[in-house]
């Protein structure tokens, strides 16, 4: 009898879905959403405060530290989250399926791959300044660059560590924990950086060094949480060789996980970039980093429900209820529509006062103003996107989501950008134009997709991933 009860899908075949169910729904969405969004921002702000740390030890300084932190950003955290994306296939569809013991195989798995990953980006990092001297950046700038990501390379391995528990927490629906270390390393962070850049003599030095043992405080505070929780003991336990077996089945989603991220954070960089070769530069790369930094930090709204989305698709097509997967689709769609819709409001009418919270020049101003009605459209586009990425991801589609990607930013978006910014004379406003091309042709290719999904035949090819780990551990095993 509970077997037939488990077999019975969350919504008929013939499309009748309750309120009762719509309500639960959004509510295990809002209830992931929320810390999702808390860990996301209290991340970002530890690269924030390390550099407002710099800022007040000079103009130099505090260029090669924001020049390092980009850098790092697009050359290894970036890549770090891609990879460590994979485990919210992995790890939710392996939690909905009961198979929890393999949740801990997989964050082993992604640990190794992370961490062998990170040799490479370290020997990147340590070459800086040689790397930013080749693309023609100032000498000191270059020089101040590189001094600081040498110091920054510990952290690289400590996000890889973070990142892998992260998602491990995220795919058992377990995010409050995440949110609590995430918190405490934060206001740790800031007295770090208080000693490391002021007491030590260290300078902007300290200030990298910072930012590695706040990272590594936060992932061994999950860590150990992992260890000695009660709520994970069904997913870990312990360490096993079993982690070893299959590592290339990892390897080939964590690779377009990877690039499917990587594409689309590097297009919006590259416009900040290309902000320089315009006429007045200094107005419009300021300008343009402005509306980068704005468009970062609201997007952590839709990137939390982004992380919900998978966690709930994921989970379900696990447990072979395809039907309640496409619920959790369209729940998520109605839920960042509404907030595009809110934070896009937010944004035009506050035109005309945000820029004075990033200098008192009145054309940058006014510049700032009349971006931000471009802003609100593109807010909108990314939260809609960013959540059929999250379904892509709890499917494993990233391969598919990696060329959408690949065409929408690349083949469409920054050359629509180029020639509005270029040919027609619009400046940073034909070069933001050019991002919100891409945001709609990205999210319409992920639309199509997944109007046209079959989810019966995900469910059966979440079943075959899952179980299709397990049978050649079991054998081996036996032999």
């Amino acid at each position: 009898m509970e077997r037939d009860e488990q077999k019975q899908p969350l919504i008929p075949r013939e499309g009748v879905t309750s309120r009762e169910e719509i309500f639960t729904e959004v509510k295990k969405q809002l209830c992931l959403a929320g810390p999702i969004v808390s860990v996301n921002l209290l991340l970002c702000f530890l690269q924030m405060i390390s550099v407002m740390f710099v800022g007040h030890l000079g103009e130099l300084p505090l260029a090669g530290a924001s020049m390092a932190t980009s850098f790092a950003s697009v050359t290894g955290f970036s890549l770090m989250v891609g990879m460590g994306s994979a485990l919210d296939t992995f790890c939710g569809q392996s939690y909905g399926a009961k198979q929890y013991h393999m949740l801990g195989i997989y964050l082993q798995r992604a640990m190794f791959v992370l961490l062998l990953a990170c040799i490479p980006l370290s020997c990147i990092w340590a070459n800086t300044s040689q790397i930013l001297l080749f693309f023609g950046q100032d000498p000191e700038i270059a020089a101040e660059a590189g001094s600081y990501a040498r110091y920054l390379i510990p952290t690289i391995f400590a996000y890889a560590i973070l990142q892998c528990h992260v998602r491990f927490l995220q795919a058992q629906n377990n995010v409050v924990p995440m949110m609590l270390s995430a918190g405490f390393t934060t206001l740790l962070h800031v007295f770090i950086c208080w000693v490391l850049v002021f007491k030590s003599g260290l300078g902007n030095k300290g200030a990298a060094l910072a930012n590695g043992i706040s990272y590594w405080v936060n992932a061994i505070l999950l860590a150990v949480y992992v260890r000695v929780s009660p709520s994970c003991k069904k997913t870990w336990t312990g360490f096993s060789a079993e982690a070893l077996h299959d590592v290339m089945k990892f390897v080939r989603l964590a690779i377009p996980s990877a690039i499917m991220i990587c594409l689309e954070i590097w297009s919006f960089e590259m416009m900040v970039l290309l902000s320089g070769l315009l006429p007045n530069p200094k107005l419009e790369t300021s300008v343009l980093s402005i509306c980068l930094n704005t468009c970062s930090v609201v997007y952590m709204i839709p990137l939390g429900l982004s992380g919900a989305t998978s966690i709930r698709v994921s989970n379900e097509l696990g447990a072979g209820r395809p039907q309640a997967a496409r619920l959790a689709v369209c729940v998520v769609v109605c839920l960042v529509v509404a907030e595009g819709v809110i934070a896009g409001a937010v944004l035009i009418l506050g035109r005309h006062v945000w820029g004075y919270c990033y200098s008192k020049e009145e054309k940058v101003v006014r510049y700032v103003g009349q971006m931000m009605i471009l802003l609100a459209a593109s807010h909108w586009l990314d939260g809609l996107q960013s959540v059929l990425s999250g379904t892509a991801r709890g499917c494993g589609w990233q391969k598919i989501g990696a060329f959408a990607n690949l065409g929408a930013y690349y083949l469409i978006g920054i050359p629509v950008g180029i020639t509005l910014a270029f040919v027609c004379h619009i400046g940073g406003k034909g070069l933001w134009t050019g991002i919100i091309v891409a945001l709609f042709a990205q999210a319409s290719f992920l639309a199509i997709i997944t109007l046209c999904t079959n989810w019966e035949k995900e469910a059966k090819k979440a079943s075959d991933r899952v179980y299709g780990s397990i049978i050649p551990i079991e054998a081996s095993s036996e032999s």
